[in-house]
């Protein structure tokens, strides 16, 4: 388990004293300094703080116009980011870019639609209960991936639509030394729409370094009757090139899950637990909402896939064609795949692609 300083992720390590120092960075103390907070004299909750005056809630929130950019957090280290909790409307999710840079870095280390980083792909609210990530009614984003830095965190959202975006944020971070093992947060991006027949969606392929692999989340829209969770998911490392080192049995299976999910008979069983979980099943309505849609997540929290060299993760979608007198035969689909990959790795790292035109970003 990482420590900092007695700090860490655990219960084990909560009694243990330590010279941290606490911070929180919200839009009512915008740079974290300590006796700073509850200061401001303008903000969005200026006009119904009335004759209160300062001191009552004056900036709760910022106005994040459409193609503008937003610095959330400015730190100077060393420290750790231990939590972060966001809030915003559900239709501006996908349009919402998170970045966090390290250290001065000129490249996101993290780069990924708002939503999506919290397994809410959808840009319609669920509950998650997971214990890197959870999301409480109704549509409070928590995020508690420790997320250490040696000399500075910068924090930024970028709106890439056209309407203005309220939003509520805090982002709770420590002051302290950093050990020399502790790596980088990273999280990066895709989406496949459709997949392409007979090819496999790519969840991550430009990982290099050194490093250990946390985490998935896939926003899955089937575009097909059926089952849709036949394919596996591979894990290529330190030079494999045509066959894996790791490689799952099945899309449910590498969730947790078995079976198709399916509980009670005929129906998606929707659930959360530490590691993994569908959170999210989202059914036709027999009009407009004609295709299914699922969010799911699986932490390598207890089981870390390392890596030394490079890493490469990618998933199938497949599902069963038409029963002949022959059996059953595979299918492979063409479907919605997007995927948040998370890791930790030593810097420096390969830049991630850029983020797609907003057009490839739509839920449609």
């Amino acid at each position: 388990m990482y420590t900092f300083n007695g700090l860490g992720l655990g219960l084990g390590n909560l009694s243990r004293l330590s010279h941290a120092r606490t911070r929180s960075i919200s839009p009512e103390n915008f740079t974290g300094e300590k006796g700073k907070g509850g200061m401001a004299t303008e903000g969005t909750g200026k006009d119904r703080a009335g004759d209160l005056g300062q001191g009552w809630k004056i900036s709760p929130s910022i106005q994040l116009l459409g193609h503008t950019t937003a610095t959330l957090a400015e730190i100077e280290g060393p420290g750790v980011i231990q939590h972060m909790w966001m809030t915003t409307h559900p239709k501006h999710w996908r349009n919402l870019i998170l970045r966090i840079y390290w250290d001065g870095e000129e490249e996101p280390s993290v780069q990924t639609p708002y939503g999506d980083f919290f397994c809410c792909g959808w840009n319609e609210r669920c509950n998650v209960q997971s214990l890197p990530v959870a999301v409480n009614p109704a549509g409070g984003f928590n995020c508690y991936w420790e997320m250490p830095f040696r000399k500075s965190a910068r924090i930024t959202l970028e709106n890439v639509g056209d309407d203005m975006a309220v939003l509520y944020y805090q982002i709770d971070y420590a002051l302290t030394t950093v050990p020399d093992d502790a790596a980088y947060f990273h999280a990066h991006w895709r989406r496949s729409n459709p997949l392409p027949y007979k090819e496999v969606h790519t969840i991550v392929d430009h990982i290099q370094g050194y490093g250990h692999y946390v985490g998935t989340y896939l926003a899955w829209g089937v575009n097909n009757n059926g089952w849709w969770g036949e394919g596996e998911i591979k894990f290529y490392m330190d030079g494999d090139s045509e066959f894996p080192t790791i490689c799952g049995t099945g899309t449910e299976d590498y969730i947790g899950g078995a079976w198709n999910f399916e509980q009670p008979q005929g129906e998606y069983c929707a659930f959360n637990a530490p590691f993994s979980g569908l959170p999210q099943v989202i059914k036709p309505n027999g009009l407009y909402r004609s295709q299914q849609r699922f969010g799911m997540y699986r932490w390598h929290i207890m089981d870390p896939i390392r890596f030394e060299q490079d890493l490469k993760v990618t998933i199938q979608a497949l599902g069963w064609r038409n029963r002949t007198e022959a059996g059953l035969r595979y299918l492979p689909l063409q479907d919605d795949i997007a995927s948040v990959a998370f890791w930790y790795q030593a810097e420096p790292h390969v830049p991630h692609p850029p983020i797609p035109h907003r057009d490839e970003l739509e839920i449609i």
